[in-house]
């Protein structure tokens, strides 16, 4: 089984995107062994060599912008911000060499680009940043048309495993009544919820009709995939966009 996961979709020839799995690091369990992430409680100098052999095996240009995600709707330009206050849930570049990333354990990543290969952006999106606009916000950071932009939905946890409460369900319908498709009653006060769908009717009411991806469960496959859902205590792989 391979580390590395490649989007299935037209990207152009200056883009280039993958998906990192568990697969093929130096970390310990419960955190073996690809893990990226420094703030899960793994030794930082594994955690280090992990980012390094990704350097490797996915062939990147330079260090990728590592941010301190926060479930917020809070985008950085790295061409504005690289050494500024990289807390944020979301990285946009249109230069060439710079490393769009976020981190997920059953959250949704979403990669973003448009056809002419110039601009690209890397999304965290937990239900919180789904419901309160991040992709909104990704797009928007976007200056070609909507119709020119592209996304691609990386491994998250899948419809039939995300339980949530009639809280989360309200939070979504609050902002539109048409994303009450993105539930499905499971038991007393609960609901199964589909990030996939929701990213995908969030971006259609966008103007985002090119949508790609979303055919992964991370708590169903545990010898490929980090599930925060699944172990509590676990690593985190990475979604990555740059342009050569």
């Amino acid at each position: 089984m391979d580390s590395l996961i490649y989007p299935n979709w037209p990207q152009p020839e200056t883009v280039m995107a993958c998906s990192t799995t568990r697969i093929g690091g130096n970390s310990l369990p419960p955190y073996d062994s690809l893990n990226l992430g420094l703030h899960v409680g793994d030794q930082a100098r594994l955690v280090t060599q992990n980012r390094n052999i990704l350097m490797k095996i996915a062939q990147l240009p330079t260090q990728p912008c590592w941010l301190t995600q926060v479930h917020g709707t809070r985008i950085i330009d790295l061409a504005k911000e690289k050494k500024g206050n990289l807390s944020a849930d979301a990285a946009y570049s249109c230069e060439q060499g710079q490393v769009c990333v976020v981190m997920t354990a059953d959250c949704l990543p979403v990669l973003l680009c448009n056809k002419q290969g110039t601009e690209i952006a890397a999304v965290h999106a937990g239900w919180r940043g789904l419901c309160d606009g991040i992709l909104e916000k990704a797009i928007k950071q976007f200056k070609s048309p909507v119709y020119s932009i592209m996304a691609w939905l990386g491994p998250a946890i899948g419809a039939e495993k995300f339980e949530v409460g009639s809280e989360v369900r309200s939070a979504f319908i609050e902002h539109s009544a048409e994303l009450a498709q993105g539930f499905k009653a499971f038991e007393q006060g609960k609901y199964l919820a589909d990030l996939y769908l929701l990213a995908r009717l969030k971006l259609n009411a966008m103007g985002v009709q090119h949508i790609y991806g979303g055919t992964y469960c991370t708590m169903s496959e545990p010898t490929r995939f980090f599930s925060y859902r699944r172990d509590g205590v676990t690593g985190r792989m990475a979604s990555l966009i740059w342009l050569k």
